[in-house]
C-alpha cells in the first residue's frame, strides 16, 4: 500500500540528506536543512492549532516557502498556495475558506487584507516535530487555482491519495523514460511562482532525482541565466522559447549544461520546434499537461529525429496515462481519427472546488476538452481547444487548425485566431500572425492557405501582422487581450 503524501518524499529526502535541494545565491540549503525547516515550521502549524486546517501559503520562490507548504501537508492540511500578484477580487475569492494565510515579506498589503487571518512565515518557527504524516486519504490535500483567464480562478482539488500516486512525488513508481528524464535535472531553474503546479510538480521531480533547484537573485534573463547559473534544466511556455530563440539568432550563450529545455502551456507549430532543435539541440522536450492531471505526454528530441511526424506532435503518454481518443458520444474512435482527448491517471483531480465539474470527470476518466487524434505509433497530436470556436453563419468552425493553416506559411511563425460578434455573421474570426524575422507575409497569400487547407469558410474575416503577442499572467498568450485590441 501506498504510504500516504509526502512520506516517500520526506524519505528520499533524508536517504540522501547531503545533496544540495536549494542553491539561492551564495546560500545552499541542503535536504537536511529542507527537512529541518518543515519539522520546525510543523511545530509552528500545530502550536497554532492548524492540525487539518486549511492553509493558503504567500510566498516569494524560497526553500522556506516550499518548506512551509510541505509542513502542512505533514499536519493533513487542506493548502492553497497564492500568487502574490493576484488581483483583489481574485485573491479575496482564492483565499474565501483558508483559515489563515502563511505570508512572506514579499506579500504586498493588498492581499494580506483579502485573509482571514495572517500568520507571518517569520513568526512560525518552533520546537521541531517529527515528520509523521497525518493526512488521511480522502482529505484534500491541495487546491489549485487557474489563472482565472476566464473570470475568476477556479480551484482544482486534489486528494491526499492522488497526491500519494502523483509521478512527479513518487520515485518508486518511475519508469526507465522518467529516470532517464530525472537524470538531465540535476540543476532545475526555479522561478516565477510557486503557486504554479506545473512549477513546483517538475521541483519534486528534479529533489526526488537528485538535483538541485536553482534560484535566480532577481527576475532571470533568458536565455542568459541558463549560462549563467549552469542550468541544466528549465520549463519554459511557448512564447518564452519565442524569445529565447531570437536572442539565440542575434547572440551566443553557451548552452553546452543545458540538457532539458521543456516547453508547454500552449500549441507549438512545428516549424518552432524544429527551429528549438537547430538552435538549443536535443535537450528541447515538448510537453502537454493540465493543471486537473499533471503532464500527460512528452515528445523528445530524439524521437522527433527517429521519426520526423513525430514534431508535429505532444509526444506519447508519460508515466502512468492511459489516453484515448473519443467521438461526441463518448466512444473511442481508431487510431488517426480526430476526437476529443480522455485521460485516466491515479492523480487525477477530485472537482472543482464550490463548483460542479461539469462533466469533465466521467467514470475515472478525465475530459481535456483538447481535440486531436493518435497515430499507429501512439504518438499524439493536437488540434485546439474543444471550447476554442467560433461559429459562423451557423457553422463551428475550431481555433486551432485555422491557427495552424497560418503558420504553414514560410512568413508566419506564429499564429492566433479569436472570435468576435459579427452582425451579418454571429461571429467571426479575426487572425493575429508575428512574421518570421526579416518576412513580411501577403495577407492574400494567408487567406488562401486557410481556404486551401479547411475551406472559404474557415477564411479569418480580418488577419492582422502585429510584432509579439500579448502575454497573461500564466505565460500563455493573451487572446482576450488580442479581441480587445479589436475595438480599438
Amino acid at each position: 500500500m501506498t504510504e500516504v503524501f509526502p512520506r516517500a518524499f520526506l524519505d528520499a529526502l533524508q536517504a540522501n540528506s547531503d545533496i544540495p535541494a536549494f542553491e539561492c545565491g551564495g546560500r545552499v540549503v541542503s535536504r537536511a536543512g529542507l527537512l529541518d525547516l518543515v519539522a520546525r515550521y510543523a511545530g509552528g502549524l500545530h502550536a497554532a492549532g492548524l492540525d487539518h486546517a486549511g492553509v493558503a501559503v504567500a510566498t516569494g520562490v524560497t526553500p522556506e516557502g516550499f518548506a512551509v507548504r510541505l509542513a502542512a501537508h505533514v499536519l493533513g492540511c487542506r493548502v492553497v498556495v497564492v500568487n502574490t500578484g493576484l488581483p483583489p477580487a481574485h485573491a479575496a475569492h482564492v483565499l474565501a475558506d483558508s483559515d489563515v494565510l502563511i505570508a512572506d515579506e514579499s506579500v504586498p498589503p493588498e492581499l494580506l487584507a483579502a485573509a482571514r487571518k495572517v500568520l507571518p512565515l517569520g513568526e512560525l518557527p518552533a520546537a521541531p516535530m517529527p515528520l509523521e504524516p497525518r493526512g488521511r486519504p480522502e482529505d484534500l490535500a491541495v487546491v489549485t487555482y487557474t489563472s482565472g483567464s476566464t473570470g475568476l480562478p477556479k480551484g482544482v482539488e486534489f486528494t491526499y491519495a492522488a497526491m500519494s500516486a502523483y509521478w512527479a512525488w513518487q520515485p518508486d513508481g518511475w519508469t526507465a523514460d522518467t529516470r532517464r528524464l530525472a537524470e538531465r535535472y540535476r540543476r532545475y531553474l526555479l522561478f516565477g511562482t510557486l503557486a504554479s503546479a506545473v512549477m513546483v510538480e517538475h521541483l519534486a521531480f528534479c529533489l526526488l532525482g537528485g538535483g538541485t533547484a536553482v534560484i535566480p537573485d532577481a527576475l532571470p534573463m533568458f536565455p542568459q541565466v541558463l549560462e549563467q547559473l549552469r542550468v541544466t534544466a528549465v520549463l519554459v511556455t511557448v512564447p518564452r522559447l519565442h524569445a529565447i530563440l531570437d536572442e539565440l539568432r542575434e547572440q551566443e550563450v553557451d548552452l553546452t549544461s543545458l540538457r532539458s529545455l521543456l516547453v508547454a502551456g500552449s500549441p507549438l507549430p512545428p516549424h518552432r520546434l524544429v527551429a528549438a532543435y537547430d538552435l538549443i539541440g536535443d535537450a528541447v522536450h515538448h510537453g502537454y499537461g493540465q493543471t486537473e492531471t499533471g503532464m500527460l505526454c512528452l515528445l523528445t528530441a530524439e524521437e522527433a529525429a527517429a521519426y520526423p511526424e513525430a514534431a508535429a506532435s505532444v509526444g506519447r503518454p508519460w508515466t502512468g496515462v492511459e489516453l484515448e481518443v473519443r467521438d461526441e458520444q463518448g466512444n473511442p474512435v481508431p487510431a488517426g481519427t480526430p476526437g476529443e482527448i480522455w485521460v485516466r491517471t491515479a492523480n487525477a483531480f477530485r472537482g472543482y472546488r464550490g463548483a460542479d465539474e461539469g462533466e469533465v470527470l466521467r467514470d475515472g476518466w478525465v475530459r481535456t476538452r483538447d481535440l486531436g487524434q493518435v497515430d499507429e505509433r501512439g504518438y499524439v497530436y493536437l488540434a485546439g481547444r474543444a471550447r476554442d470556436v467560433i461559429i459562423v453563419n451557423a457553422i463551428l468552425h475550431y481555433a486551432g487548425p485555422i491557427e495552424n493553416a497560418l503558420t504553414t506559411h514560410p512568413d508566419v511563425d506564429e499564429a492566433y485566431v479569436v472570435a468576435a460578434p459579427d452582425e451579418r455573421t454571429g461571429e467571426a474570426a479575426h487572425a493575429f500572425v508575428v512574421a518570421v524575422p526579416g518576412r513580411s507575409p501577403d495577407l492574400d497569400a494567408l487567406r488562401l492557405a486557410v481556404r486551401e487547407k479547411l475551406g472559404e469558410a474557415a477564411v479569418p474575416s480580418t488577419i492582422t501582422v502585429v510584432e509579439s503577442v500579448p502575454v497573461a499572467a500564466s505565460g500563455k498568450p493573451d487572446k482576450r487581450a488580442l479581441l480587445a485590441s479589436l475595438d480599438r
